[in-house]
């Protein structure tokens, strides 16, 4: 090899796999992060009267959140009992519910 090292893929390996565990970390944080606007959402929403429909529908869109959060994030995978990971798309409507609520 010309003016490099002599091995093949030595570079950037190393950088990948710490670039991963550090998004994996930050996804933890995020998640986290995010069940607690959920839950304080909730906590704030069941001070409404019982009957209203915002309250009710936001609460639906709430447990909407928490279910797909509580799917393990993973990409694409293929159709398998088990571990169940998020698919893209679930991934996309998690990011568009949570863009729509604001909080």
């Amino acid at each position: 090899m010309e003016g490099g090292c002599d091995t093949p893929f030595s570079h950037g390996t190393a950088t990948t796999l710490t670039t991963t565990s550090s998004s994996t970390a930050q996804n933890g944080l995020q998640n986290r992060d995010r069940e607690a606007a959920i839950d304080a959402e909730m906590v704030r929403l069941n001070k409404l009267p019982a009957h209203s429909s915002y309250a009710t529908h936001r609460m639906k869109v709430l447990n909407k959140l928490r279910h797909l959060l509580s799917i393990k994030s993973g990409g694409n995978s293929s159709i398998s009992l088990l571990p169940v990971e998020r698919t893209t798309s679930q991934d996309e409507e998690l990011e568009l519910l949570f863009a729509s609520l604001s909080i």
